[in-house]
């Protein structure tokens, strides 16, 4: 435990080795959530998270994210969960509705349940936005995850 100003800290933690991890992934946009889930699973196990101890359930499109994400979260078997997906602007306000109803829907959960979400649901303007973005998105909501569970272990 390190100290700032006299003020114990607790240090961020990524051995994923004892953890259980729940992912819930879009299928619309199915080229880039494939992206988002082979970075994301291969930071889990880079972390030490065993593959038997992940399990992916994947939803037609981001709006169905959080139901699932929610019967996850009350099944008490996952210390922490992971969103992913991928949202692109079209020419429509549909575009906001998805986006900002699936990120409410991902907090409110999270804070229901206490069990923490990283939340790897790209929101961009185009394809090539998503696309440059899915190696590093996925990989730091795989390390968030077992960050926020190690984390809330401590509290």
């Amino acid at each position: 435990m390190a100290s700032y100003d006299n003020i114990p800290e607790l240090e961020p933690n990524l051995d994923g080795g004892a953890l259980h991890i729940g992912i819930v992934m879009s299928r619309f946009n199915m080229d880039i959530c494939e992206g988002l889930l082979a970075a994301c699973s291969a930071a889990l196990i880079k972390h030490g998270v065993k593959t038997g101890n992940m399990l992916l359930a994947t939803v037609p499109g981001a709006l169905e994210i959080p139901l699932a994400l929610r019967k996850m979260a009350m099944s008490g078997k996952f210390d922490a969960l992971v969103a992913l997906g991928a949202v692109v602007r079209g020419d429509t306000y549909h575009f906001e509705v998805v986006s900002n109803e699936m990120a409410n829907g991902i907090a409110r959960i999270q804070l229901d349940t206490g069990v923490p979400i990283a939340n790897g649901v790209l929101t961009t303007d185009t394809d090539h936005q998503a696309t440059s973005r899915m190696s590093v998105k996925g990989a730091e909501a795989g390390e968030c995850a077992i960050e926020m569970a190690n984390l809330l272990k401590q509290l």
